[in-house]
């Protein structure tokens, strides 16, 4: 009855769905009829009547079955998915997957139980019993006393305690004493045994101790013996016969050589933590204000204050209790200039010893801890040797040692003249601890009146005892100090005479504060060569020519170079550096000897920027070719154009031009000093001479320099040919001194060697453009919406795209229709929702009406 009741169901279903069809095909509202725009014979149409509500709703019921169970199982993780072996093999029966599941089971359940046993079949046995059901016998028969056999076990506790068996055992005794013993042993309950096995092992116990008393005799017997005989067979040698041969010793094994290099050995010692920039500067920061703590305690005449590394090592053993130790006298090595020397305290090597750091002071107290376990040790073998003495006197003596060593240790007190001496080298010292200057009059204050070296000294203790991690506005005041010192700079290069040494001895500090501000420096120099070229540009604009820099913007242009990179394409700071260079040099005039030292300098520095990018600078060309035209004398031969601004003629046009030839004889090569480019005294002819020459010796420097530069340019050859052009025809070669002739010679073998490696322009050789032909082009009209003509390949092409672009159309069409199928899904889901949260709040506002009518009512009759 229960299998024919779901046949009834389904035929009533399929009955129902006929019935449905068929009222949909009959109805004429749900037939649409695709009308043609022309009949064709013999062309069967497919799709001429469609059911588009049908369509749809087998559409709807797909996406139910399949795109909305997707959407509610999303994000869901709680899925039962049936792993069974053959669960969804349609080909195996139920009987093989029974016999599968139950075989995997088997063997899983296998291997957890056997994963140790040798085999599957075989058991653990012992003399034929098997282990597992043999009686365990956990008391221990073990003997007070070590046997001489020992690792041996008698036969009576191996057969109680692994079974009657025994083959091994039974081998030594007869067949009938065998069955006697398995008799008796069967009889036998296992305390009888235990106690017998106890018996036994005290009789073997007192027989042992019987025989090693005897032998002990034994040998002491043979011992005396041995004694008594022994000097008659000792053959005594004479002295002589020891001196002249002595004992060989036997050479030691190459293992125990080893072993006691390996004992000898050095051991890896443990290395010191790492530590972080916050932490150093926290540590200087301290040491500095100790070493001001010191000097400010030696300026008011305490004696007590001497410097921190002067203090002696103090014991971990120290009670402090008074007494004062032994002074170190070890003097220590230290290596300094290049030698080594022995460190000595003194007044004039505090400063020395506060920035060299601590490393003497460790070595010091190194020694002292060396020194002391040595004496430890000392004092420890004489106790050793002499343990027998008084101890009375021991103490007595020790007392008296311990008050002599406190009377040579307590220092000698400085008179008048000696404190008065180390309180005026303490405020002749430079202090230790500085304060960063809030403006650019506190800096000069700050460095008025000290040496270079102590100029340089201030700045770095202001930077370690103003580091940015000891306090939050130390940074914004670090970033003020650059622009100041830059500043400073500045001015030291423009006083009289300009102070060159100090600005060297400061860049260093400048370059670390660079390092570590890149952007207060950079934004520093900007302004600086920002304000100089908007100066220049405002002469220029005014007279046409403008002066050259002075010697405060030459160390402004050569700190650049020395601070921020030069072979970046384009940076902020050099490259505006490098373009007031090239401005410079091509709208400044040379008037005199001055502004020709400050364009060669300028060239110095070009050099410089462009040694690693190799940028080609043309006004530096410019200038070094004119440079070298100002030392021809004829110049109406000369084979070269004059670009500004050099001019061909007139009174500054021969500054270069020697006025006698004897002058090159005298002459011996000096640098450019950077004053000449401020001021400049030449008292005669011959020193005017040797500076021309002096100029052109730097010129033809830079000459070459440039060649070695550029002369891997398609365009070196021209580029330098007029350079060739007064190098050879003009400026002589007789009229030069040595070095010069010399990097005359040079500069011309660079030029004239360089390959060329460009061709002549011409033009490519291609094929003439044919003349456009009048002849009509025939295409054949199409037919019936088909293309004639075309391949195979390109037919299947065109196919292929038509059926892409179908399929294209056909997948957007259904993935909107999924969108609004979901669409409705959520909104039906959130009306929904909707509806049930308004019954439930409807539901609590009636119970709450009505428990408030309830209580109203109960309120009213208590009234009553």
């Amino acid at each position: 009855m229960g299998k024919k009741a779901p046949k009834k169901r389904n035929l009533a279903d399929k009955v129902r769905k006929t019935k449905t069809a068929a009222e949909i095909k009959n109805n004429p509202f749900e037939v649409k009829i695709n009308r043609k725009k022309f009949d064709v014979l013999g062309r069967k149409s497919k799709h001429d009547v469609g059911l588009p509500g049908v369509s749809r709703s087998k559409a709807i019921n797909k996406r139910k079955e399949t795109l909305l169970k997707e959407y509610r199982q999303k994000n869901r993780s709680n899925k039962f998915i049936d792993r069974r072996l053959g669960e969804y093999d349609a080909k195996m029966a139920p009987e093989d997957k029974i016999l599968l599941r139950f075989t995997i089971e088997r063997q899983r359940v296998h291997e957890k139980r056997d994963v140790y046993n040798l085999n599957e079949e075989e058991e653990l046995t012992h003399y034929g019993q098997s282990l597992a059901e043999m009686e365990k016998f956990n008391d221990a028969v073990g003997s007070d006393d070590e046997s001489e056999e020992k690792g041996l076990l008698s036969a009576e506790l191996t057969a109680s305690h692994f079974g009657g068996g025994g083959g091994l055992l039974r081998k030594k005794t007869s067949g009938g004493d065998q069955l006697d013993e398995q008799s008796s042993q069967r009889t036998r309950s296992r305390q009888e045994l235990i106690e017998e096995l106890i018996q036994k092992s005290k009789q073997e116990k007192r027989e042992r101790q019987v025989q090693k008393e005897e032998a002990q005799e034994l040998t002491e017997k043979l011992d005396q013996d041995w004694k008594s005989i022994q000097a008659l067979m000792v053959k005594k040698t004479p002295k002589a016969e020891h001196e002249d041969k002595p004992e060989e010793k036997p050479k030691p094994e190459e293992y125990d050589m080893m072993v006691r290099e390996l004992g000898f050995e050095m051991k890896a010692q443990p290395s010191e933590k790492m530590k972080t920039p916050e932490e150093l500067a926290r540590e200087e920061k301290e040491r500095l204000q100790k070493l001001e703590a010191d000097r400010l305690r030696r300026m008011m005449g305490d004696e007590g204050g001497d410097s921190v590394q002067s203090h002696a090592h103090v014991s971990a053993d120290d009670l402090n209790d008074g007494f004062l130790l032994d002074k170190h006298d070890k003097k220590t090595l230290s290596y300094q200039d290049g030698k080594w020397n022995i460190a000595e305290e003194s007044e004039g090597d505090k400063e020395e010893e506060a920035e060299s750091g601590e490393e003497d002071a460790g070595a010091e107290e190194a020694n002292e801890e060396e020194d002391e376990d040595s004496e430890e040790e000392e004092e420890d073998t004489s106790e050793d040797e002499d343990g027998h003495s008084d101890l009375e006197s021991e103490q007595e003596s020790e007392n008296e040692e311990s008050e002599r060593e406190g009377e040579a240790r307590r220092p000698p007190s400085l008179s008048r003249e000696e404190l008065m001496a180390r309180q005026e080298a303490a405020k002749a010292e430079l202090p230790y601890t500085f304060t960063a200057p809030e403006s650019y009059e506190d800096l000069k204050g700050l460095l008025h009146g000290h040496s270079p070296d102590n100029q340089r000294l201030i700045l770095a203790r202001t930077q370690k005892c103003n580091h940015p991690s000891l306090a939050a506005g130390n940074k914004l005041k670090l970033q003020k100090l650059v622009g100041f010192l830059m500043e400073y700079l500045g001015e030291l290069a423009t006083r009289s005479p300009p102070e060159l040494s100090a600005v060297d001895k400061l860049i260093p500090e400048l370059y670390a504060l660079c390092q570590m501000f890149p952007e207060a420096a950079c934004k520093s120099m900007q302004s600086i060569l920002g304000d100089a070229a908007h100066s220049m540009e405002e002469v220029i604009e005014v007279k046409g020519l403008a002066a050259f820099p002075t010697l405060d913007m030459l160390v402004y242009l050569k700190v650049t170079a020395l601070l921020f990179p030069t072979s970046d394409f384009r940076h902020p700071v050099t490259t505006p550096a490098l373009l007031y260079i090239s401005q410079a040099l091509t709208k400044c005039p040379v008037r005199s000897l001055q502004d020709l030292t400050s364009g060669l300098a300028l060239c110095c520095l070009a050099v410089e920027y462009v040694s690693f990018s190799k940028r080609f600078l043309p006004e530096l060309i410019n200038f070094l070719s004119g440079t070298l035209r100002l030392a021809v004398q004829d110049k109406a031969s000369a084979g070269c154009v004059v670009v500004p601004p050099f001019r061909p003629s007139g009174k500054h046009s021969d500054l270069l031009v020697l006025s006698s030839a004897e002058s090159c004889r005298s002459w011996s090569e000096t640098k450019l000093p950077l004053v000449s480019t401020q001021q400049l005294e030449l008292n005669s002819d011959l020193d005017r001479d040797h500076y021309r020459l002096n100029c052109l010796s730097t010129c033809l420097d830079l000459v070459k320099r440039c060649c070695l530069l550029y002369k891997d340019l398609t365009s070196f050859t021209h580029i330098f040919q007029p350079i060739r052009t007064l190098l050879s025809k003009h400026l002589s070669r007789q009229n030069l001194p040595g070095p010069l002739q010399e990097l005359h010679r040079e500069i011309l073998e660079a030029i004239s060697s360089a390959p060329v490696t460009h061709t002549r322009l011409v033009f490519d050789k291609k094929k003439p453009i044919p003349l456009k032909l009048f002849t009509p082009k025939i295409v054949e009209i199409l037919d019936y919406g088909k293309k004639r003509g075309c391949t195979r390949e390109e037919r299947e092409k065109e196919r292929l795209k038509h059926k892409y672009k179908k399929e294209f159309k056909g997948a957007l069409r259904e993935i909107r229709k999924d969108a609004r199928f979901l669409a409705r899904e959520k909104l039906n889901e959130v009306m929904n929702r909707d509806e049930e949260r308004k019954r439930k709040v409807k539901m609590l506002l009636g119970s709450l009406a009505t428990q408030e009518g309830e209580w109203k009512a109960l309120k009213r009759k208590k009234r009553k």
